[in-house]
């Protein structure tokens, strides 16, 4: 499976490798921004229904975490990793079903530069990873007996923003106080 819209050109971004990108010659070395999806893959999934089948019945309180991974394989290919984790539960606490789901792609990243390279991996890699995640998650519930669950669209940019702060944070209260 693929899918950006970008040309899946056998270059690897190369200049001399026998492609033109589109005659766009810029002055920068190898043209316009390119993320490309090479891959996607189920790295883990577990789908747990303690409860069934008296749960079967009536809508949990359902929760929803997430978390963000991404690992440098080569120097143009990046592995990003969609963690989520959803819980639900009855009304009165007990688990109805829960559901982790370890989603990645191995994409290619080409002429981006490294001051917005871990936010392109942390914002779009998981903006472009998200649908098939959701379907995924969709269908397992479903198939655990479940009405669908259609997650809403999550706001990677924001995660990253609020992680960012976090971390800023972090650094300001970890730091020592004056310079020796």
């Amino acid at each position: 499976m693929s899918g950006t819209g970008a040309p899946a050109g056998g270059d690897n971004g190369q200049a001399n490798g026998g492609q033109a990108n589109g005659g766009q010659a810029s002055g920068q070395q190898g043209g316009a921004p390119r993320i490309q999806i090479l891959s996607q893959y189920i790295k883990d999934l577990s789908f747990e229904n303690p409860g069934a089948p008296a749960s079967l019945t009536g809508r949990p309180q359902i929760d929803l975490g997430v978390d963000l991974q991404a690992k440098r394989l080569e120097p143009q290919l990046f592995e990003v990793e969609l963690k989520l984790r959803i819980d639900a539960k009855s009304p009165d606490g007990k688990p109805v079903f829960v559901l982790e789901l370890a989603y990645a792609g191995l994409l290619q990243i080409v002429n981006v530069p490294d001051d917005v390279l871990q936010q392109v991996l942390l914002i779009e890699g998981p903006h472009m990873l998200f649908p098939y995640a959701r379907r995924i998650i969709s269908d397992a519930v479903r198939d655990g007996g479940m009405p669908p669950l259609m997650i809403e669209p999550i706001d990677f940019a924001g995660l990253y923003r609020s992680k960012a702060e976090q971390l800023a944070q972090q650094r300001v209260a970890g730091s020592p106080t004056g310079n020796a």
